[in-house]
């Protein structure tokens, strides 16, 4: 059969059909042609149906055991079989199968010669016993003559004979079995490289809500409540007792202090955001906070201390350590202090919801914006079988901010408004793309692949021998047809939740990222982010999803990764980067620098036609001479003009006149 394909508008076909069946009238004169096709429609009709309905495998019986007389023979018992084309391969009666000789002639066949006794090796060696449909074409006829030019010399078969043979095979065999998971991969990638760029939009997602919120409410108060109040409590006390001592503290308690900071210097920072007047009524309705500066100086001995520890041993994940160090960072340079930086009201108000934004962090956040709009961008160029006709363009539209050169550890420059609702922007709607793309290759998993057949061969047993013995027959690692065929037949426990599952997250609309609805007035409630330096758990549908398909059950075939090449970013690009952003900074630097001298020069200016308006048109060149005039020689020891008039002329002043200095005026001028 053939396998045109295409179909027009509305559905009706463009090509010819890929069955074509005969169609028989009264009267028609009827050819081999004729008669052949309709064995053949019969016949691919029924492969079609058994590698899709049912896959390759044993179907039934087709057991190996033992020769009763030991030696190099097996002996495989009747049953039913079909191999990836949807050929049925039927043995009825017990075949004795000599191991030994199928292992010379895989050995001639590939190597070309004949290379001895194969029961000259030593050691045990494992193969794998296959059989194999093959047609054999019997009973030869002698055709009637006919009127054809050329016709058919001698006997020709007249009947197909469907058969088999066995063969052994060396190494890895083929797994035709079909695991969702492996769709899954085929779609992500990398699991190392889609984890990465999904872990980075789970930080950034704990980030957008606040650097909405920081930014929109430039100049109000973040609202101090009674969990706030514990928070400063609780903090406090812990760092008193534990915070103390000399020297960094043990890697094992520095997650813990490091929380107990960030949710102090959190009570602190929204302190901080009142006025004098609220600041005083908030000590009326929580008389702790009357203990806020020997809180900061808590926290200043607790950063102190936190600063020489050992960072990468408390903190074995990159993303979690920078986070860290911002919660170190921020404290000591907002909150310490009775009032920190006057041009750092972002930073404050980020660490007053429990997401300090260091530079360094900023920085960091920008990358992961990059790296998670190309890691989108080139798996929608790989991607097969994705729904979401919109999304890659919705990617490639999406504005990240530019990379930054990495800060010294230690930096508190603060950022700008622009730059912080950039990165939101930014992280909002990149977050919503992740998400498009996961879970429309989650729900694409649930269609099983149509597999081109490059190999028909249907594993039985597998052999293992000793000389020329076989002393061992497995039969337990071979392809079984199950309900519901290979295609599903493996996964069918999951199939109903799947579906359930399916039916909730997949072709409906996903919700959008909303951002926080801040009152118009008085103070904004922020809630504080708990949980930032825990482990992110993923949680909902989709993530339950996700773990169904890449989970393997006891006994289940696990999914089979994608082996594409890798396109890593040379160092020499990297470097690059880094110094194409060094030279953007340095460029800012200098164009602020000319924007200065620029000024200062029209100032100059200014001040030059000014004086040139006051002096004496005959004085300019003068004046002009001693400017020019040697460093040695004064304006004082120059001889005055030995013709001047008495009174300037003013019928006709020039452009730009030269004023008199004092001490060079006559006797009964005025000035």
């Amino acid at each position: 059969m053939g396998t045109d394909c295409g179909c027009g508008c509305g559905g009706d076909a463009t090509r010819t059909s890929a069955f074509v069946r005969p169609r028989f009238f009264a009267g028609q004169l009827l050819t081999e042609d004729d008669l052949g096709l309709l064995v053949d429609y019969v016949t691919a009709k029924s492969r079609l149906h058994n590698r899709s309905l049912y896959g390759p495998g044993v179907v039934r019986g087709l057991g190996v055991t033992c020769d009763p007389c030991g030696g190099g023979t097996v002996a495989v018992h009747p049953g039913h079989a079909f191999d990836c084309a949807g050929n049925d391969i039927v043995v009825s009666c017990t075949e004795r199968v000599d191991v030994r000789a199928l292992v010379r002639e895989q050995r001639v066949s590939g190597l070309g010669v004949d290379c001895g006794d194969p029961c000259d090796d030593d050691g045990e060696r494992r193969y794998g016993l296959f059989v194999r449909y093959q047609e054999l074409s019997v009973d030869p006829v002698a055709p009637y003559a006919t009127e054809e030019p050329c016709p058919t010399p001698g006997c020709v078969p007249s009947r197909i004979r469907e058969g088999y043979r066995f063969l052994v095979k060396h190494g890895d065999f083929e797994d035709h079995r079909h695991n969702p998971g492996t769709t899954l991969l085929a779609g992500l990638g990398s699991p190392a490289q889609a984890d990465q760029a999904r872990t980075r939009d789970r930080r950034l997602g704990h980030y957008a809500d606040a650097m909405f919120a920081a930014s929109l409410s430039t100049g109000r108060t973040i609202a101090f409540e009674a969990a706030d109040n514990k928070r400063f409590t609780d903090g406090l006390d812990w760092l008193r007792q534990n915070a103390g001592g000399e020297g960094p503290p043990p890697p094992q308690t520095v997650p813990e202090m490091t929380d107990h900071v960030r949710a102090l210097a959190s009570a602190v920072a929204r302190f901080d955001t009142y006025d004098a007047a609220g600041q005083t009524q908030l000590k009326k309705d929580y008389p702790r906070l009357a203990e806020v500066q020997d809180a900061r100086g808590v926290l200043g001995a607790a950063c102190g201390r936190l600063k020489g520890a050992d960072m990468e041993a408390a903190w074995p994940d990159p993303l979690r350590r920078t986070i860290a160090r911002a919660v170190v960072t921020e404290s000591a340079a907002r909150v310490v202090p009775e009032r920190g930086a006057p041009d750092a009201q972002l930073e404050v108000r980020m660490l007053a919801q429990g997401t300090p934004l260091g530079h360094a962090l900023q920085v960091e956040f920008r990358a992961d914006l990059a790296l998670m709009r190309e890691w989108l961008l080139g798996r929608l160029d790989r991607a097969t079988g994705l729904g979401d006709c919109a999304l890659r363009p919705y990617v490639a539209a999406i504005d990240v901010p530019p990379l930054l050169p990495p800060p010294p550890a230690d930096s508190v420059e603060p950022t700008t408004i622009a730059d912080l609702r950039q990165i939101a922007e930014a992280a909002e709607k990149l977050s919503l793309a992740v998400r498009r793309f996961v879970t429309d290759a989650a729900c694409a998993t649930l269609n099983p692949p149509c597999d081109d057949c490059t190999d028909t061969d249907v594993l039985l047993a597998e052999v293992e021998l000793d000389g020329c013995d076989v002393v061992r027959i497995c039969s337990a690692s071979r392809e079984q047809v199950l309900p519901g065929g290979s295609a599903y037949g493996e996964w069918l426990p999951k199939l109903y939740r799947l579906r359930e599952l399916a039916g909730r997250v997949c072709c409906r609309p996903l919700p959008g990222h909303h951002r926080p609805d801040l009152p118009a007035q008085g103070p904004v409630p922020r809630p504080y982010a708990d949980g930032l330096l825990a482990d992110w758990p993923r949680t909902g549908d989709l993530e339950e999803m996700l773990s169904l398909l890449l989970t393997p059950a006891p006994g289940e075939t696990p999914p089979k990764a994608l082996h594409e090449q890798v396109y890593t970013t040379p160092s020499e690009v990297t470097d690059s980067m880094q110094e194409l952003g060094m030279l953007r900074t340095q460029v800012a630097d200098l164009t602020a620098v000319l924007e200065g001298l620029r000024a200062q020069l029209g100032s100059a200016q200014t001040q030059m036609s000014r004086l040139e308006e006051q002096v004496p048109e005959r004085l300019g060149s003068r004046l002009a001479e001693l400017e020019g005039a040697p460093g040695d020689q004064s304006a004082e020891s120059a001889e005055p003009p030995a013709a001047e008039p008495a009174e300037p002329p003013a019928a006709k002043p020039p452009a730009a006149k030269r004023a008199r200095s004092p001490r060079n005026q006559k006797p009964g001028e005025t000035p």
